[in-house]
């Protein structure tokens, strides 16, 4: 009997997820609980373990592609056995908030739909276009992952291939965003991309069929927009449909005649009416010609450095460059064109959303405590060399701030609580979350259980969480569950800041940079001289319907006491 692999549930509030990679290849042998495939939810990137031994038949969902959890995205089955049906009973499906609505075949035909108006009164509903079959066979469907419990739906921000062109397997294939992360997709196989049937810019839920993968020998190639989805499938962008191309046509330009509507998305023909920009001016790097976003903005670029307009479309017999130059991912945030509308992305968004529903719950109030950090600047001087070859680790200031939070912690639970309804609830373990600063973001993993920690556990989960975020690595039970949240906004050297609550917690723990300054020190007989000590500021925020401000003055002056006075084991 065949086994589905659906995209699990991350966490409550996330409906879908991204696959950003796949582990294994069809055909492939997998044994149960190995990782199968990487996954990226709106915090957490995580490898997704088999649900049972066998053979991978088939993958339903492609790297890069979002999808709602339960959405089917591999089949495993039985070893030596044939290729498994994709109508297989869902595994353990008490457990996934609704059945798959998408279940197409690797091997079956890949529908694509009719030519149709852009901007239809369908697409304008959020309704699935009409589709007519394109025979595409023998290939790899690549599809929207689900990237946690409560994420449900991605956006393409972008394609790293185009159509006719040939990939690698987990060569990255799209970038997607999620409600926290954006994250390359790798490509499930290798061969030849036939088909892209969601364009860049185009929301869906997870287990949409978003592009097609042939074997290296593939003939046709389709260009087309998505496939008609369920009704119950959200297209937040939908992409302006044409008829496929009889042959491959990678980095080919836009040649549309005047007259012609040009090949772009929704959000590429707003920027060009938000900035006047002229369509037919802009040659089209994505797939059969179409004009990108970055196409747009790299256009808007060149008009910023020059007065004169970017060049024109390659004429038809004209051409077009086979391999069009890169352009870096990060090109949105590095356009800065006065007056330019660019969209947020989808993490940013959500980002966003937190930080005004935090302002919005929690009675923000913050104190400042001016901590003398001088006898931890020299300990760690004097240590960290040994430290770091004794233990693998190097010896930072923050597990010295951390053993600290969970001494003080211990002693004040008040400021490790949450306030549930009418009621506090009291923590039974301290997890705290340590906030980490990404080029695409902020994400915050928790460190579970740290008062069963020593000084060296602390530094070792620190540097392993931080690099692990930064690499994707996290799994999503690393970024749940924090009582208290710990961040740095001072290695940029700020003086202090006001961090804003991290939800449901109560408290806030914002490090300020750490600056020679001269003080006023008073020695054992009460005699007051004045030295260049090293300061440091710690801003502590609180919600004041919790945490009244003696509890955070108590809790700060414990926690100044505990560092000016260091005297704990570093291991």
């Amino acid at each position: 009997m065949p086994t589905n692999v659906v995209m699990p549930q991350m966490g409550e509030s996330i409906f879908e997820g991204t696959i950003t990679k796949w582990l294994k290849k069809a055909g492939e042998t997998v044994q149960r609980d190995e990782p199968l495939f990487e996954i990226s939810t709106d915090k957490v990137d995580a490898e997704i373990p088999a649900p049972a031994s066998g053979v991978l038949t088939e993958i339903k969902v492609a790297e890069g592609a979002t999808v709602g959890i339960n959405t089917i995205v591999a089949v495993i089955g039985e070893s030596g056995g044939a290729a498994a049906s994709s109508s297989g009973t869902i595994v353990e499906a008490a457990k996934v908030a609704k059945e798959a609505v998408v279940a197409v075949t690797a091997k079956e035909p890949v529908p694509a739909p009719k030519a149709a108006p852009v901007a239809s009164d369908a697409a304008k509903k959020g309704e699935p276009a009409p589709s007519s079959p394109t025979q595409v066979t023998g290939g790899t469907n690549v599809v929207m992952p689900q990237m946690g419990e409560s994420i449900f739906e991605g956006t393409i921000t972008k394609w790293l291939k185009k159509v006719g062109d040939t990939v690698e397997r987990d060569e990255p294939l799209f970038e997607i965003s999620t409600d926290k992360v954006d994250a390359e997709i790798p490509s499930p196989a290798a061969g030849v991309l036939t088909a892209i049937q969601v364009p860049k810019g185009a929301t869906v839920e997870i287990n949409t069929v978003v592009a097609v993968i042939g074997g290296s020998g593939a003939g046709s190639v389709s260009v087309s927009a998505p496939a008609a989805l369920p009704a119950e499938m959200k297209v937040a962008a939908a992409p302006q449909a044409s008829a496929a191309p009889a042959a491959p046509s990678p980095a080919q330009a836009s040649t549309a005649t005047t007259g012609e509507r040009y090949r772009s998305s929704p959000l590429v023909r707003r920027i060009a009416k938000d900035n006047n920009l002229d369509l037919s001016q802009i040659p089209g790097t994505g797939p059969g010609g179409r004009i990108t976003k970055d196409d747009a903005l790299a256009y808007l670029g060149q008009l910023g450095k020059s007065t004169a307009p970017a060049a024109a479309a390659p004429q038809a017999g004209t051409t077009a460059p086979s391999v069009a130059p890169p352009l870096a991912a990060s090109a949105p945030a590095e356009v800065s064109i006065p007056g330019e509308l660019v969209p947020l992305t989808k993490m940013r968004s959500i980002i966003a959303q937190r930080m005004v529903e935090s302002k919005h719950t929690s009675a923000h109030v913050h104190s400042v405590f001016k901590i003398d950090m001088t006898r931890i600047v020299r300990i760690r001087e004097r240590e960290k060399s040994k430290y770091e070859q004794r233990n693998g680790v190097k010896l930072t200031y923050m597990p010295f701030i951390a053993s600290a939070v969970v001494s003080c912690l211990r002693r004040m639970p008040i400021v490790n609580a949450s306030l549930e309804g009418n009621a506090v609830r009291y923590h039974k373990s301290i997890n705290i979350g340590i906030a980490v600063a990404l080029d695409w973001g902020l994400i915050v993993p928790v460190i579970k259980q740290a008062e069963e920690r020593s000084f060296l556990g602390l530094a070792r989960a620190i540097a392993d969480l931080a690099t692990r975020a930064r690499t994707k690595k996290l799994k999503p039970d690393e970024v749940a569950e924090g009582t208290f949240t710990i961040t740095n906004p001072g290695i940029f050297g700020e003086q202090f800041g006001t961090p804003v609550i991290n939800q449901p917690e109560t408290a806030i723990l914002g490090v300020g940079g750490l600056f020679k300054e001269p003080t006023v020190v008073t020695d054992a007989d009460g005699n007051d001289s004045i030295a260049v000590r090293h300061i440091m500021r710690l801003t502590l925020g609180f919600d004041h319907r919790v945490i009244d401000g003696a509890d955070a003055g108590k809790f700060m002056a414990e926690l100044k006491k505990t560092l000016e006075n260091w005297n704990g084991d570093i291991g």
